[in-house]
């Protein structure tokens, strides 16, 4: 290992006491692997099986739904109950087998779901997603008894998976999913408890997160995955980001992941024209946002995922003080090995290299059934096959998934 790549090695303590090993970290991906009955099978184990060996110091797993009938994906584990207590044990041995430590991403869809999954979906208010030609039902704005329930699945859901031997949870707050929803002015139209103003509009995760708190205490770390900001005009945007941000820190936050975007403008993923052309070239979309954050809440530990591709790039950021933890998520679906190799000195780029049309859409969904296949593949014991030609994934994703899911979100 070159010692510019040796502050990736070293291990990044949380504010409660919680270690991670080193300072690489696997973001959530959507794998899409569950079984039919929502609950978690062979073909995820063997997923993270493979990922086991990767070589980072935390993996966050992908979404992990909160309620059966709102699912967002084709494949979407969902934990509401006890009844997958063994295999979600298993899942987390076979995870944690190589040293790293493993979260579990939790998640509601809200009004993001195809309508072929939910008919009915729920949103905090009836705004449908723009954009998106009939694939997402209108919604129906939630009651305030259910907004109540909903609090208290994300807090049982974390519950039972930290029970089974998960280390900790990371709620996904970002991406158009339904805490994002009711943070954005453009989704929140509300004008009760929930909604109206900017306090109002964050009381949903702060309430998330304050339940979560008092079922898995002190000691088990709890993170959030937050949009610096929507990227659409009249939404969420980084003023009010910081905002929230401050607020959560206030609640006894352990980790602020940072990324950006909805899957109607798609800044993760680096496609969205909205982007400056600078932004899109560097490796870390989102640092100039982490920098603000660290400059006002220098003790709130982040992390970046969105970008990075280089071992520059991550020391840099490391180093620099912007973030404590990068996060990789496309990369691992292609070069499972690649923290391992980092750190050991046997690599300094990834092969990740998106194909790009121009075309948004297009684009778009030649990355996500791309990156999906990969997943697919290693769930079947194969190695990933990052040559592949995008006709092949494309029509392998339609498939397995129906054209219905072409839309759907997919981290």
């Amino acid at each position: 290992m070159t010692r510019d790549q040796s502050i990736l090695a070293q291990p990044l303590e949380l504010p409660n006491g919680f270690v991670i090993p080193n300072r690489l970290a696997k973001a959530a991906l959507s794998e899409g692997l569950g079984r039919r009955d929502f609950t978690p099978g062979s073909r995820i184990k063997n997923l993270y099986r493979r990922w086991a060996s990767s070589g980072v110091g935390l993996s966050i797993t992908g979404n992990v739904m909160v309620d059966r009938t709102a699912i967002g994906e084709p494949g979407n584990v969902v934990v509401e109950d006890e009844r997958s207590a063994d295999d979600l044990a298993e899942w987390a041995q076979i995870a944690k087998a190589g040293g790293s430590k493993v979260w579990v991403q939790i998640n509601h869809p809200g009004r993001q779901t195809p309508r072929t999954l939910t008919a009915h979906p729920v949103a905090p208010s009836a705004v449908a997603v723009p954009g998106t030609g009939g694939l997402f039902a209108e919604p129906r704005a939630l009651t305030e008894a259910e907004i109540e329930d909903l609090i208290r699945r994300f807090a049982t859901t974390a519950r039972i998976v930290t029970g089974a031997g998960f280390d900790g949870v990371q709620i996904h707050g970002a991406h158009g999913y339904l805490i994002s929803q009711f943070l954005s002015p453009l989704s929140n139209q509300r004008t009760d408890a929930w909604g109206g103003t900017p306090e109002k509009r964050r009381r949903f995760v702060l309430e998330v997160l304050r339940a979560i708190r008092a079922e898995v205490g002190q000691q088990t770390p709890v993170a959030i995955k937050l949009n610096s900001a929507d990227f659409q005009k009249g939404g969420f945007g980084e003023e009010e980001s910081l905002e929230v941000v401050h607020a959560l820190a206030e609640e006894g936050l352990d980790l602020l992941e940072i990324s950006g975007g909805t899957y109607t403008s798609a800044a993760m993923l680096g496609v969205d024209p909205s982007l400056k052309a600078s932004t899109r070239r560097r490796e870390a979309y989102f640092l100039a946002y982490a920098e603000r954050v660290r400059a006002e809440l220098p003790t709130l530990p982040l992390m970046l995922t969105g970008g990075f591709r280089t071992a520059g790039g991550m020391v840099d950021a490391v180093e620099s003080g912007a973030v404590d933890l990068v996060g990789l998520g496309r990369p691992l679906t292609v070069q499972p090995d690649f923290p391992a190799q980092l750190l050991a000195g046997r690599a300094d780029e990834s092969v990740v290299n998106p194909r790009r049309s121009g075309i948004r859409m297009l684009d778009s969904l030649t990355e996500l059934t791309y990156y999906s296949v990969q997943m697919w593949r290693m769930a079947k014991g194969k190695e990933p096959a990052p040559d592949r030609h995008a006709a092949l994934n494309v029509t392998q994703y339609l498939l397995n998934n129906g054209l219905e899911s072409l839309r759907s979100p997919r981290g």
